[in-house]
Protein backbone atom coordinates (compact mmCIF):
# COMPACT_ATOMS: atom_id res chain seq x y z
CA UNK A 1 0.00 0.00 0.00
CA UNK A 2 1.28 3.34 -0.92
CA UNK A 3 1.59 5.45 2.63
CA UNK A 4 -0.11 8.96 2.90
CA UNK A 5 3.49 10.82 2.29
CA UNK A 6 3.75 8.83 -0.76
CA UNK A 7 -0.02 10.14 -2.04
CA UNK A 8 0.67 13.40 -1.22
CA UNK A 9 4.50 13.59 -2.75
CA UNK A 10 2.48 12.40 -6.21
CA UNK A 11 0.25 14.93 -5.93
CA UNK A 12 3.30 17.53 -5.32
CA UNK A 13 4.91 16.04 -8.36
CA UNK A 14 2.06 16.46 -10.68
CA UNK A 15 1.51 20.12 -9.41
CA UNK A 16 4.98 20.79 -10.21
CA UNK A 17 4.89 18.91 -13.66
CA UNK A 18 2.02 20.49 -14.53
CA UNK A 19 2.61 24.33 -13.85
CA UNK A 20 4.75 24.60 -17.06
CA UNK A 21 1.69 23.70 -19.53
CA UNK A 22 -1.12 25.26 -17.35
CA UNK A 23 -2.39 28.88 -17.91
CA UNK A 24 0.04 31.53 -17.56
CA UNK A 25 -1.77 34.91 -18.57
CA UNK A 26 -4.93 34.74 -16.11
CA UNK A 27 -6.83 37.80 -14.97
CA UNK A 28 -6.80 37.70 -11.39
CA UNK A 29 -9.73 36.33 -10.41
CA UNK A 30 -8.60 33.14 -11.68
CA UNK A 31 -5.35 33.13 -9.58
CA UNK A 32 -6.74 33.27 -6.90
CA UNK A 33 -8.84 30.31 -7.51
CA UNK A 34 -6.04 28.47 -8.78
CA UNK A 35 -3.79 29.86 -5.81
CA UNK A 36 -6.31 28.09 -3.07
CA UNK A 37 -6.51 24.84 -5.15
CA UNK A 38 -3.41 24.59 -4.92
CA UNK A 39 -3.66 24.51 -1.21
CA UNK A 40 -6.54 22.61 -1.62
CA UNK A 41 -4.56 19.58 -3.23
CA UNK A 42 -2.11 19.68 -0.68
CA UNK A 43 -4.03 19.37 2.39
CA UNK A 44 -6.82 17.14 1.25
CA UNK A 45 -7.11 13.84 1.85
CA UNK A 46 -5.96 11.16 -0.43
CA UNK A 47 -9.12 8.94 -2.15
CA UNK A 48 -8.76 5.25 -0.50
CA UNK A 49 -10.64 2.60 0.07
CA UNK A 50 -11.48 4.02 3.62
CA UNK A 51 -13.90 6.82 1.27
CA UNK A 52 -16.82 5.15 0.41
CA UNK A 53 -17.25 6.80 -2.80
CA UNK A 54 -13.63 5.11 -3.79
CA UNK A 55 -14.61 2.40 -2.04
CA UNK A 56 -13.98 -0.36 -4.77
CA UNK A 57 -11.85 1.95 -6.85
CA UNK A 58 -8.14 1.86 -6.30
CA UNK A 59 -5.82 4.86 -7.40
CA UNK A 60 -2.53 3.27 -6.76
CA UNK A 61 -2.00 2.19 -9.70
CA UNK A 62 -2.27 5.34 -11.15
CA UNK A 63 -0.47 6.87 -8.32
CA UNK A 64 2.57 4.36 -9.25
CA UNK A 65 2.75 6.74 -12.57
CA UNK A 66 4.83 9.85 -12.72
CA UNK A 67 3.56 11.53 -16.07
CA UNK A 68 4.70 15.06 -17.71
CA UNK A 69 3.03 18.14 -18.54
CA UNK A 70 5.48 20.10 -20.91
CA UNK A 71 4.98 21.27 -23.91
CA UNK A 72 6.54 18.04 -26.45
CA UNK A 73 2.97 16.58 -25.44
CA UNK A 74 1.67 19.19 -27.64
CA UNK A 75 3.82 18.42 -30.47
CA UNK A 76 2.51 15.72 -32.61
CA UNK A 77 2.71 15.01 -36.13
CA UNK A 78 -0.76 16.25 -38.30
CA UNK A 79 -1.10 13.13 -40.22
CA UNK A 80 -1.53 10.87 -37.07
CA UNK A 81 -3.98 13.84 -35.65
CA UNK A 82 -6.05 13.77 -38.87
CA UNK A 83 -6.06 9.47 -39.07
CA UNK A 84 -7.39 10.07 -35.33
CA UNK A 85 -10.19 12.73 -36.23
CA UNK A 86 -13.07 11.03 -36.08
CA UNK A 87 -16.03 11.69 -39.21
CA UNK A 88 -17.81 15.06 -38.05
CA UNK A 89 -21.71 15.23 -37.31
CA UNK A 90 -23.05 17.73 -38.72
CA UNK A 91 -22.11 20.16 -35.64
CA UNK A 92 -20.20 23.31 -34.64
CA UNK A 93 -16.94 21.47 -33.46
CA UNK A 94 -14.43 22.33 -30.65
CA UNK A 95 -11.45 19.83 -31.22
CA UNK A 96 -9.00 19.97 -28.39
CA UNK A 97 -5.34 17.88 -29.22
CA UNK A 98 -3.76 16.95 -25.55
CA UNK A 99 -5.68 19.31 -23.81
CA UNK A 100 -5.42 22.31 -26.33
CA UNK A 101 -7.53 24.09 -28.26
CA UNK A 102 -6.14 23.45 -32.18
CA UNK A 103 -7.96 26.24 -34.71
CA UNK A 104 -7.74 24.08 -37.46
CA UNK A 105 -9.55 21.44 -36.93
CA UNK A 106 -12.26 23.08 -34.94
CA UNK A 107 -15.50 24.58 -36.95
CA UNK A 108 -16.92 26.85 -34.49
CA UNK A 109 -17.80 29.54 -37.04
CA UNK A 110 -20.72 31.04 -38.13
CA UNK A 111 -22.96 30.77 -34.86
CA UNK A 112 -26.40 32.47 -34.39
CA UNK A 113 -26.28 35.92 -32.23
CA UNK A 114 -26.58 35.09 -28.79
CA UNK A 115 -24.09 32.04 -28.78
CA UNK A 116 -20.58 31.59 -27.42
CA UNK A 117 -19.05 28.36 -28.17
CA UNK A 118 -15.14 29.46 -27.77
CA UNK A 119 -11.37 27.88 -26.05
CA UNK A 120 -11.22 28.44 -22.11
CA UNK A 121 -8.47 30.54 -23.20
CA UNK A 122 -10.34 32.69 -25.65
CA UNK A 123 -13.05 33.05 -23.02
CA UNK A 124 -10.56 34.38 -20.63
CA UNK A 125 -9.08 36.71 -22.97
CA UNK A 126 -12.45 38.30 -24.40
CA UNK A 127 -15.10 37.06 -21.37
CA UNK A 128 -13.57 36.73 -18.31
CA UNK A 129 -16.03 38.78 -16.98
CA UNK A 130 -18.69 36.90 -17.69
CA UNK A 131 -16.67 33.46 -17.49
CA UNK A 132 -16.44 34.75 -14.13
CA UNK A 133 -19.38 34.86 -12.96
CA UNK A 134 -20.40 31.22 -13.16
CA UNK A 135 -16.56 29.25 -12.78
CA UNK A 136 -16.50 27.20 -10.05
CA UNK A 137 -19.89 27.84 -8.82
CA UNK A 138 -21.01 23.95 -9.10
CA UNK A 139 -18.18 21.89 -8.22
CA UNK A 140 -16.17 22.62 -5.13
CA UNK A 141 -12.70 22.03 -5.25
CA UNK A 142 -11.80 22.37 -2.18
CA UNK A 143 -13.80 18.82 -2.02
CA UNK A 144 -12.32 16.52 -4.19
CA UNK A 145 -8.45 16.41 -4.66
CA UNK A 146 -9.00 15.44 -8.65
CA UNK A 147 -11.28 18.70 -8.67
CA UNK A 148 -8.42 20.61 -7.16
CA UNK A 149 -5.43 19.21 -9.39
CA UNK A 150 -8.15 20.39 -12.40
CA UNK A 151 -8.29 23.91 -11.01
CA UNK A 152 -4.65 24.56 -9.89
CA UNK A 153 -3.61 22.72 -13.70
CA UNK A 154 -6.06 24.25 -15.28
CA UNK A 155 -4.98 24.50 -19.24
CA UNK A 156 -7.37 25.14 -21.30
CA UNK A 157 -11.59 24.04 -22.26
CA UNK A 158 -14.38 25.12 -23.65
CA UNK A 159 -16.59 27.44 -22.90
CA UNK A 160 -20.66 27.58 -23.90
CA UNK A 161 -22.70 30.37 -23.59
CA UNK A 162 -26.44 30.49 -24.81
CA UNK A 163 -28.60 33.35 -24.25
CA UNK A 164 -32.49 33.25 -23.49
CA UNK A 165 -35.09 31.09 -25.47
CA UNK A 166 -31.77 30.40 -28.37
CA UNK A 167 -32.71 26.96 -29.26
CA UNK A 168 -28.98 25.38 -31.35
CA UNK A 169 -30.67 23.46 -34.23
CA UNK A 170 -26.87 22.34 -35.05
CA UNK A 171 -25.29 20.05 -32.05
CA UNK A 172 -22.25 20.91 -30.21
CA UNK A 173 -19.25 18.74 -30.89
CA UNK A 174 -16.05 18.45 -28.87
CA UNK A 175 -13.68 16.13 -29.33
CA UNK A 176 -10.69 15.36 -27.31
CA UNK A 177 -7.53 13.47 -28.93
CA UNK A 178 -5.13 12.13 -27.27
CA UNK A 179 -1.60 11.15 -28.60
CA UNK A 180 1.87 9.79 -26.68
CA UNK A 181 4.58 8.76 -28.18
CA UNK A 182 7.89 8.64 -25.69
CA UNK A 183 5.68 9.71 -22.74
CA UNK A 184 3.06 9.36 -20.46
CA UNK A 185 1.24 12.82 -20.12
CA UNK A 186 -1.34 14.10 -17.93
CA UNK A 187 -4.35 16.92 -19.32
CA UNK A 188 -6.92 18.97 -16.78
CA UNK A 189 -9.41 20.13 -19.20
CA UNK A 190 -12.20 22.83 -17.59
CA UNK A 191 -14.94 23.24 -19.52
CA UNK A 192 -18.29 25.88 -18.78
CA UNK A 193 -21.76 25.08 -20.14
CA UNK A 194 -24.44 27.66 -18.98
CA UNK A 195 -27.84 28.23 -20.62
CA UNK A 196 -29.97 31.01 -20.07
CA UNK A 197 -33.86 30.60 -19.33
CA UNK A 198 -35.54 28.91 -22.17
CA UNK A 199 -32.18 28.03 -23.89
CA UNK A 200 -32.09 24.44 -25.74
CA UNK A 201 -29.12 22.84 -27.07
CA UNK A 202 -27.49 19.44 -27.74
CA UNK A 203 -23.96 19.08 -26.79
CA UNK A 204 -21.89 15.65 -27.69
CA UNK A 205 -18.50 14.65 -26.24
CA UNK A 206 -15.60 12.63 -27.70
CA UNK A 207 -12.68 11.12 -26.18
CA UNK A 208 -10.59 8.87 -28.14
CA UNK A 209 -6.98 8.17 -27.65
CA UNK A 210 -4.00 6.30 -29.75
CA UNK A 211 -3.58 2.51 -29.61
CA UNK A 212 -1.17 2.45 -26.72
CA UNK A 213 -0.71 6.25 -25.98
CA UNK A 214 -0.49 6.10 -22.19
CA UNK A 215 -1.97 9.57 -20.34
CA UNK A 216 -3.95 10.49 -17.39
CA UNK A 217 -7.10 12.84 -18.44
CA UNK A 218 -8.73 14.28 -15.44
CA UNK A 219 -11.49 16.35 -16.98
CA UNK A 220 -13.84 18.61 -15.19
CA UNK A 221 -17.32 20.17 -16.24
CA UNK A 222 -19.67 22.83 -14.92
CA UNK A 223 -22.93 22.94 -16.26
CA UNK A 224 -25.76 25.49 -15.02
CA UNK A 225 -29.42 25.36 -16.84
CA UNK A 226 -31.85 28.21 -16.04
CA UNK A 227 -35.11 28.21 -15.68
CA UNK A 228 -36.57 26.04 -18.41
CA UNK A 229 -33.64 25.73 -20.34
CA UNK A 230 -33.33 22.13 -21.99
CA UNK A 231 -29.85 20.26 -22.60
CA UNK A 232 -28.76 17.04 -23.99
CA UNK A 233 -25.50 15.97 -23.26
CA UNK A 234 -24.12 12.79 -24.91
CA UNK A 235 -20.41 11.11 -24.13
CA UNK A 236 -18.17 9.27 -25.97
CA UNK A 237 -15.59 7.74 -23.72
CA UNK A 238 -13.13 5.63 -25.99
CA UNK A 239 -9.63 6.20 -24.96
CA UNK A 240 -6.75 4.13 -25.73
CA UNK A 241 -6.44 0.67 -23.42
CA UNK A 242 -3.21 2.21 -21.41
CA UNK A 243 -5.16 5.27 -20.59
CA UNK A 244 -6.17 7.03 -17.04
CA UNK A 245 -9.69 8.72 -17.10
CA UNK A 246 -11.45 10.92 -15.08
CA UNK A 247 -14.55 12.99 -15.79
CA UNK A 248 -16.19 14.78 -13.18
CA UNK A 249 -19.53 16.09 -14.56
CA UNK A 250 -21.82 18.96 -12.14
CA UNK A 251 -24.60 20.28 -12.94
CA UNK A 252 -27.52 22.89 -11.46
CA UNK A 253 -30.69 23.22 -12.18
CA UNK A 254 -33.12 25.78 -11.97
CA UNK A 255 -37.29 25.30 -12.13
CA UNK A 256 -38.49 23.30 -15.15
CA UNK A 257 -35.19 22.45 -16.60
CA UNK A 258 -34.21 19.69 -18.53
CA UNK A 259 -31.30 17.46 -18.40
CA UNK A 260 -30.42 14.20 -20.61
CA UNK A 261 -27.21 12.77 -20.27
CA UNK A 262 -26.23 9.52 -22.17
CA UNK A 263 -22.60 8.18 -21.45
CA UNK A 264 -20.92 5.53 -23.25
CA UNK A 265 -17.91 4.23 -22.17
CA UNK A 266 -15.29 1.90 -23.91
CA UNK A 267 -11.53 2.37 -23.48
CA UNK A 268 -9.19 3.35 -21.02
CA UNK A 269 -7.27 0.95 -18.56
CA UNK A 270 -8.71 3.05 -15.68
CA UNK A 271 -11.60 4.93 -16.30
CA UNK A 272 -13.89 6.45 -13.92
CA UNK A 273 -16.81 8.65 -14.62
CA UNK A 274 -18.69 10.89 -11.87
CA UNK A 275 -22.15 12.63 -12.16
CA UNK A 276 -22.64 15.18 -9.30
CA UNK A 277 -26.35 17.42 -9.80
CA UNK A 278 -28.30 19.05 -7.04
CA UNK A 279 -31.95 19.60 -7.63
CA UNK A 280 -32.24 23.25 -5.62
CA UNK A 281 -35.38 24.52 -7.47
CA UNK A 282 -39.15 22.96 -7.88
CA UNK A 283 -39.83 20.76 -11.32
CA UNK A 284 -37.13 19.93 -12.48
CA UNK A 285 -35.77 17.13 -14.38
CA UNK A 286 -33.05 14.68 -14.91
CA UNK A 287 -32.29 11.47 -16.95
CA UNK A 288 -28.89 9.99 -16.43
CA UNK A 289 -27.81 6.93 -18.71
CA UNK A 290 -25.08 4.97 -19.68
CA UNK A 291 -23.42 1.70 -21.03
CA UNK A 292 -19.92 0.38 -20.42
CA UNK A 293 -18.41 -2.59 -21.77
CA UNK A 294 -15.40 -3.66 -19.85
CA UNK A 295 -12.35 -6.41 -21.09
CA UNK A 296 -9.28 -7.81 -19.80
CA UNK A 297 -7.22 -5.32 -17.96
CA UNK A 298 -9.61 -2.80 -17.77
CA UNK A 299 -11.42 -0.33 -14.79
CA UNK A 300 -14.87 1.20 -15.70
CA UNK A 301 -16.35 2.94 -12.85
CA UNK A 302 -19.75 5.06 -12.56
CA UNK A 303 -20.70 7.36 -9.50
CA UNK A 304 -23.93 8.74 -8.78
CA UNK A 305 -24.80 11.39 -6.13
CA UNK A 306 -28.44 12.78 -7.50
CA UNK A 307 -29.54 15.11 -4.31
CA UNK A 308 -33.65 15.71 -4.13
CA UNK A 309 -33.73 18.80 -1.83
CA UNK A 310 -36.87 20.45 -3.33
CA UNK A 311 -40.17 19.30 -3.82
CA UNK A 312 -41.85 18.02 -7.25
CA UNK A 313 -38.68 16.98 -9.14
CA UNK A 314 -37.97 13.93 -11.07
CA UNK A 315 -34.28 11.74 -11.78
CA UNK A 316 -33.96 8.17 -14.47
CA UNK A 317 -30.80 6.79 -13.83
CA UNK A 318 -30.33 3.86 -15.81
CA UNK A 319 -27.08 2.07 -16.14
CA UNK A 320 -26.13 -1.42 -18.18
CA UNK A 321 -22.51 -2.71 -18.31
CA UNK A 322 -21.47 -5.74 -20.60
CA UNK A 323 -18.27 -7.57 -18.79
CA UNK A 324 -15.80 -10.58 -20.64
CA UNK A 325 -12.73 -11.59 -19.83
CA UNK A 326 -11.65 -10.21 -16.41
CA UNK A 327 -12.35 -6.81 -17.39
CA UNK A 328 -13.65 -5.14 -13.97
CA UNK A 329 -16.31 -2.43 -13.49
CA UNK A 330 -18.03 -0.94 -10.49
CA UNK A 331 -21.35 1.10 -10.12
CA UNK A 332 -22.17 3.47 -7.44
CA UNK A 333 -25.58 5.26 -7.66
CA UNK A 334 -26.31 7.58 -4.53
CA UNK A 335 -29.96 9.16 -4.71
CA UNK A 336 -30.75 11.44 -1.49
CA UNK A 337 -34.35 12.93 -1.08
CA UNK A 338 -33.92 15.64 1.56
CA UNK A 339 -36.98 16.08 4.22
CA UNK A 340 -38.32 18.88 2.38
CA UNK A 341 -38.08 17.21 -0.92
CA UNK A 342 -42.29 16.13 -0.96
CA UNK A 343 -43.22 14.57 -4.15
CA UNK A 344 -39.93 13.56 -5.77
CA UNK A 345 -40.12 11.06 -8.53
CA UNK A 346 -36.97 8.83 -8.81
CA UNK A 347 -35.78 5.82 -10.26
CA UNK A 348 -32.20 4.39 -10.15
CA UNK A 349 -31.13 0.30 -12.20
CA UNK A 350 -27.97 -1.36 -12.68
CA UNK A 351 -28.01 -4.16 -15.12
CA UNK A 352 -24.64 -6.15 -15.55
CA UNK A 353 -24.86 -8.82 -17.97
CA UNK A 354 -21.35 -10.65 -17.36
CA UNK A 355 -19.76 -13.21 -20.54
CA UNK A 356 -16.62 -14.90 -18.34
CA UNK A 357 -16.57 -16.06 -14.97
CA UNK A 358 -13.57 -14.58 -14.11
CA UNK A 359 -15.17 -10.93 -15.05
CA UNK A 360 -16.35 -8.93 -11.85
CA UNK A 361 -18.71 -5.90 -10.99
CA UNK A 362 -18.97 -4.36 -7.72
CA UNK A 363 -22.57 -2.87 -7.75
CA UNK A 364 -23.84 -0.19 -5.05
CA UNK A 365 -27.44 1.75 -5.97
CA UNK A 366 -28.83 3.51 -3.02
CA UNK A 367 -31.80 5.55 -1.69
CA UNK A 368 -31.93 7.63 1.02
CA UNK A 369 -34.95 9.11 1.70
CA UNK A 370 -35.82 11.78 4.40
CA UNK A 371 -39.18 12.89 3.04
CA UNK A 372 -43.04 10.54 3.01
CA UNK A 373 -44.81 11.56 0.02
CA UNK A 374 -41.90 10.50 -2.68
CA UNK A 375 -41.77 7.45 -5.60
CA UNK A 376 -38.59 6.36 -5.54
CA UNK A 377 -37.04 2.94 -6.44
CA UNK A 378 -33.62 1.21 -6.82
CA UNK A 379 -32.22 -2.16 -8.34
CA UNK A 380 -30.17 -3.98 -10.01
CA UNK A 381 -29.08 -7.15 -11.62
CA UNK A 382 -26.06 -9.79 -12.66
CA UNK A 383 -26.78 -12.25 -14.93
CA UNK A 384 -25.24 -14.70 -18.13
CA UNK A 385 -27.27 -15.10 -21.39
CA UNK A 386 -30.08 -17.00 -21.65
CA UNK A 387 -28.93 -20.17 -22.56
CA UNK A 388 -32.43 -21.01 -24.33
CA UNK A 389 -32.56 -17.80 -26.38
CA UNK A 390 -28.74 -19.05 -27.66
CA UNK A 391 -30.25 -22.55 -28.49
CA UNK A 392 -33.03 -21.31 -30.05
CA UNK A 393 -30.92 -18.99 -32.23
CA UNK A 394 -28.44 -21.59 -32.52
CA UNK A 395 -31.14 -24.25 -33.93
CA UNK A 396 -31.45 -21.79 -36.85
CA UNK A 397 -28.43 -21.76 -38.33
CA UNK A 398 -26.51 -18.58 -36.43
CA UNK A 399 -23.19 -19.50 -34.55
CA UNK A 400 -22.36 -19.48 -30.96
CA UNK A 401 -20.33 -16.11 -31.45
CA UNK A 402 -22.93 -14.42 -33.61
CA UNK A 403 -25.57 -15.63 -31.59
CA UNK A 404 -23.61 -14.25 -28.23
CA UNK A 405 -23.02 -10.43 -29.97
CA UNK A 406 -27.11 -10.30 -30.98
CA UNK A 407 -27.92 -11.18 -27.30
CA UNK A 408 -25.81 -8.48 -26.29
CA UNK A 409 -26.49 -6.02 -28.72
CA UNK A 410 -30.22 -6.15 -27.99
CA UNK A 411 -29.24 -5.43 -23.89
CA UNK A 412 -27.84 -2.86 -25.00
CA UNK A 413 -29.54 -1.35 -27.40
CA UNK A 414 -31.83 0.51 -24.69
CA UNK A 415 -29.13 3.04 -23.85
CA UNK A 416 -28.41 3.09 -27.23
CA UNK A 417 -31.57 4.17 -28.55
CA UNK A 418 -31.76 7.26 -26.63
CA UNK A 419 -28.76 8.91 -28.66
CA UNK A 420 -31.32 11.00 -31.05
CA UNK A 421 -28.19 12.02 -32.96
CA UNK A 422 -28.41 8.89 -35.77
CA UNK A 423 -24.42 9.21 -36.59
CA UNK A 424 -23.13 9.15 -33.51
CA UNK A 425 -25.61 6.34 -32.17
CA UNK A 426 -24.73 4.75 -35.54
CA UNK A 427 -21.00 5.03 -34.37
CA UNK A 428 -21.76 3.91 -31.10
CA UNK A 429 -23.39 0.64 -31.96
CA UNK A 430 -20.20 -0.23 -34.55
CA UNK A 431 -17.86 0.42 -30.94
CA UNK A 432 -20.35 -1.87 -29.01
CA UNK A 433 -19.88 -4.59 -31.90
CA UNK A 434 -15.96 -3.81 -32.12
CA UNK A 435 -16.03 -4.28 -28.11
CA UNK A 436 -18.07 -7.29 -28.16
CA UNK A 437 -15.30 -9.38 -30.99
CA UNK A 438 -12.85 -9.42 -28.68
CA UNK A 439 -15.17 -11.50 -27.07
CA UNK A 440 -15.91 -13.16 -29.85
CA UNK A 441 -14.88 -16.74 -28.82
CA UNK A 442 -17.18 -18.94 -26.03
CA UNK A 443 -16.76 -18.98 -22.08
CA UNK A 444 -15.75 -22.66 -22.40
CA UNK A 445 -12.07 -23.02 -21.72
CA UNK A 446 -11.76 -19.67 -20.36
Amino acid sequence: MITLEKQHSWFERQLAAGSAQSLQSTPQWLKLVREDAIAAATQLPVHNRQHEAWRYTSIEGLLRTSFAGDEQAHQQNQAAVDDLLPQSLDSYRIVLVNGQFNTQLSTCGDLPPGVKLESLRTALATDSDLLATWFGNIANHSESIFSALNTALINDGFFIHIDQDIELQRPIEVIYLHLSEDQQFMMHPRNLVVLQPGAKATLVERFVGAAESSYFHNNLTEISLQQNAVLKHYRLQDESRDAWHLSSIYVDQQSHSDYQGVTLAFGGAWARTEYHLDFDHEHATCGLSGLYTVGDKQLTDFHLTVKHRVADCRSREQFKGILYGEGRAVFDGHILVDKDAQRSDAQLSNDNLMLTRNAEVDTKPQLEIYADDVKCSHGTTIGRLDPQQLFYMRSRGIDEATARNMLCQGFAAEIIDQIDLQPLREHATERLVDSLNRNSQPEAGR
